[in-house]
C-alpha cells in the first residue's frame, strides 16, 4: 500500500486507518518434574515413548524429531543435529530443511538419554532384520514398524490420550519444549545454553518468550541470594542505633 501512495495510484493508504489489536501470548503449560514422571510412566508401553522421552530431554519440536536420521545422533559424543525437519501441510507429509541457521544447529543429550537410544537403536535394527531390511545410518529415528515416517498428527493424538490418562488434561506434545525449559531454568542452565538447545535466534527471544517462567522463579533466586548476603545490621548500622 505505501508503494502505491509513492506511485500516485492512491492517495492514501488505509492501511493506516486500521487499529493493530495487541497480540495475546498463548499460554503455555509446563509439567512438574513430578507430573513428569507420571506422563512417562503412562507412556512407557506406548509405541511413542522413545519421541516422548526424546524431546522431553532436549526440547527439540515435533518437526525436529520427526526428522531425525541416526546419521544425525553420536551416542558416543551424547549429542545430535538437527539438519532435516518433517512438516505436514495439506496432509501431506514432506522433508525440509530447518528454516534458519539457529534452526540447524547440535544439541548435546544426557547420558541416560544416550543410553536408552543405544537400546532403542539395538532394538530397531533387531526390528529391521527380523522383516528382512537392513538398518542404515540414513534410517528415520522414529519411525514406524517397517521404518516409514510418523504421521505428526498422529502422534499428537496419541500423546493427548496418553496424557490424558496420567491425568494431565489440556497438554500438547509442544507443551514438552516448554517442560523442557522450565526444567532447564530450574536446574540454573545458563540462558545462551537454552536458547542455542531450543534453536532461537537469540537469547533476548528466549528470555522474553519464558519470562512468565522467570518471573514465578524470582522468589527462588532471592532465597538463594539472601544466602549469600551477611544476615543482621551491619556494625556501623548498629552504632548508630546505639546512639539513638
Amino acid at each position: 500500500m505505501k508503494h502505491a501512495v509513492r506511485q500516485g495510484y492512491l492517495g492514501r493508504n488505509p492501511c493506516e486507518l486500521v487499529d493493530i489489536l495487541s497480540a495475546t501470548k498463548k499460554q503455555m503449560k509446563t509439567l512438574a518434574p513430578e507430573e513428569v514422571e507420571v506422563l512417562l510412566e503412562n507412556a512407557q508401553d506406548s509405541f511413542y515413548y522413545p519421541v516422548i522421552c526424546t524431546a522431553l530431554s532436549t526440547g527439540l519440536r515435533q518437526a525436529d524429531l520427526l526428522g531425525l536420521r541416526w546419521r544425525d545422533i553420536d551416542l558416543d559424543l551424547q549429542s545430535l543435529s538437527v539438519s532435516q525437519i518433517l512438516y505436514k501441510r495439506g496432509g501431506a507429509c514432506q522433508f525440509k530443511e530447518p528454516k534458519t541457521g539457529h534452526s540447524r544447529r547440535g544439541v548435546a543429550m544426557t547420558p541416560k538419554l544416550a543410553l536408552f537410544l543405544r537400546e532403542y537403536k539395538a532394538s530397531r535394527e533387531s526390528l529391521l532384520l527380523h522383516l528382512g531390511k537392513l538398518p542404515s545410518l540414513a534410517d528415520l529415528v522414529f519411525a514406524n514398524v517397517e521404518g516409514k515416517l510418523l504421521d505428526p498428527g498422529v502422534l499428537s493424538h496419541t500423546f493427548h490420550r496418553i496424557a490424558v490418562q496420567a491425568g494431565l488434561n489440556n497438554v500438547r506434545f509442544h507443551d514438552l519444549r516448554y517442560t523442557f525449559t522450565s526444567l532447564m531454568l530450574l536446574c540454573g542452565a545458563k540462558p545462551k545454553v537454552i536458547s542455542g538447545a531450543l534453536g532461537h535466534s537469540s537469547v533476548a527471544f528466549t528470555m522474553d518468550t519464558y519470562s512468565h517462567i522467570i518471573e514465578g522463579m524470582q522468589s527462588d533466586a532471592m532465597a538463594l541470594l539472601d544466602e549469600v548476603l551477611p544476615a543482621g545490621s551491619s556494625k556501623k548500622q548498629r552504632l548508630i542505633n546505639a546512639n539513638f
